[in-house]
């Protein structure tokens, strides 16, 4: 941000209210300048303050907000280079390819893929989002219809990948609810597109062979009343590509070049005709530093590590990846299986949940929330000890699946067995190894 706290305290009312949910003004102002509340949160600014307030506090890549069936896309909003100086907002959403000359088949799997495609991991849905229309047939009607399927059955975002007039009104009046993005504008058909966007309030791909006629063709849209515009260096190769997007967040964040600071677009799928290396790129663009990903083609193989990619990068980094907390039914389980209890840092989840699945014995797989802590560190913070493990087994629900009453805890708390004796009137606490690489053959000794 622009300002300091102490110079956004100055455009504050200093009332101290807490109507903004903290006591004072100078904690509010703080909050802003972090970037952890926003301006909105305070009843009693006045506008030229929030006006004054609003212009400073502006990331320097504006954000873009791209409608879906469900919720919308946001992109941009970008106030770092690298991750670990704070993090990174908002992730890039990522197209598939569908073109108005495909066969109904390959139509209708594309578009199916986008919901076929969706994945849980550690409590959260992975999907992609977006789909990018291609006019190839020439046929405005015919571009239109696939514009009209994309949005029935279909909650994804839209892009219209066409510069023929005729196609994109025709596309934008079948699924105009939707705000399609127009892609892509250029120096050339400008006076053309140009009052299509405005007319129906659709945001643009800007398209430009250089930075400086990426800045002049952003200029004029701004002055055209397009605010929401995202750019496209026409870099179709990897290294030409990968140098534009670090230039134009360089020139965004460090230079407050306002004419470049917007999210970006890039094509991984026009690169390469190889579906491995065409994943590898975008992998590239995730991390530098691509808004919005066109790919060909969904691929289960090359999605899934994308979105895992895009999960871990797009997380805060000062906060460790957490599981919901709850009951977790591995290979089946029915009411004699074992019951186990661990933290919910990831990384203990998915290796304890992944050996139990390995020995092929139906468990119950108690997740305690410990803010993310890994077992060590939750006992020693207080978070996972005898006290609120007997609380969270006692409101779970797991007695009320079960006949038997015994807790398998890891071995690094063992000390906590006798405290949670008491916690657990009637159960019986069995300690397990220290290590989840021994639960098999600690489960084949120790339940019968």
């Amino acid at each position: 941000m622009a300002l300091s706290g102490i110079e956004i305290f100055k455009y504050l009312p200093r009332t101290n209210c807490g109507k903004c949910g903290v006591p004072t003004c100078l904690a509010f102002a703080m909050s802003l300048a972090a970037g952890k509340a926003e301006l909105s949160a305070c009843p009693f600014v006045t506008a030229e303050s929030k006006a004054k307030l609003e212009e400073a506090s502006a990331p320097p890549i504006r954000p873009i907000t791209i409608s879906t069936g469900n919720k919308t896309l946001k992109v941009g909003g970008e106030t770092v280079l690298f991750r670990h100086e704070k993090r990174f907002e908002n992730p890039p959403g990522l197209a598939i390819t569908i073109s108005d000359t495909m066969p109904e088949a390959e139509i209708d799997r594309r578009l199916k893929a986008l919901k076929f495609y969706t994945y849980n991991r550690v409590g959260a849905t992975l999907r992609p989002e977006l789909v990018a229309l291609k006019y190839e047939s020439g046929n405005p009607e015919t571009y239109a219809s696939l514009a009209s399927r994309a949005k029935a059955e279909t909650d994804a975002g839209i892009i219209l990948l066409c510069k023929a007039v005729d196609g994109i009104v025709a596309a934008a009046n079948a699924c105009s609810e939707r705000k399609p993005v127009l892609c892509a504008i250029t120096e050339s058909n400008l006076d053309l597109l140009a009052p299509i966007a405005v007319d129906y309030k659709l945001p643009v791909v800007a398209r430009s062979e250089s930075l400086d006629g990426l800045a002049e063709l952003t200029d004029r849209l701004v002055k055209l009343g397009i605010k929401d515009i995202i750019l496209d260096s026409g870099a179709r190769n990897i290294k030409s590509a990968l140098a534009d997007q670090v230039a134009l967040r360089r020139l965004a964040l460090l230079k407050k070049f306002r004419l470049l600071g917007y999210p970006t677009i890039a094509f991984p799928g026009e690169m390469t005709d190889n579906p491995l290396k065409e994943a590898l790129i975008a992998s590239i663009m995730v991390a530098k530093y691509a808004g919005i990903i066109v790919l060909s083609d969904f691929r289960g193989e090359t999605l899934f590590p994308l979105l895992v990619a895009r999960m871990n990068l797009f997380s805060d980094p000062q906060r460790p990846q957490a599981t919901a907390e709850g009951i977790y039914e591995i290979n089946g389980p029915d009411e004699n299986s074992p019951v186990a209890i661990t933290c919910n840092f990831s990384l203990t989840y998915f290796i304890v949940s992944g050996e139990i699945e390995n020995t092929r014995m139906p468990a119950h797989l108690l997740i305690k929330d410990t803010e993310g802590l890994s077992v060590m560190t939750a006992w020693a913070a207080g978070k996972f000890g005898a006290d609120n493990i007997g609380g969270f087994v006692k409101k779970s629900g797991i007695a009320d699946r079960i006949k038997h009453r015994k807790i398998i805890i890891p071995g690094y708390i063992a000390q906590e067995s006798g405290g949670l004796e008491e916690q657990l009137p009637g159960w019986e606490i069995m300690v397990g190894p220290r290590e989840a690489a021994h639960l098999l053959s600690y489960l084949k000794s120790n339940w019968k």
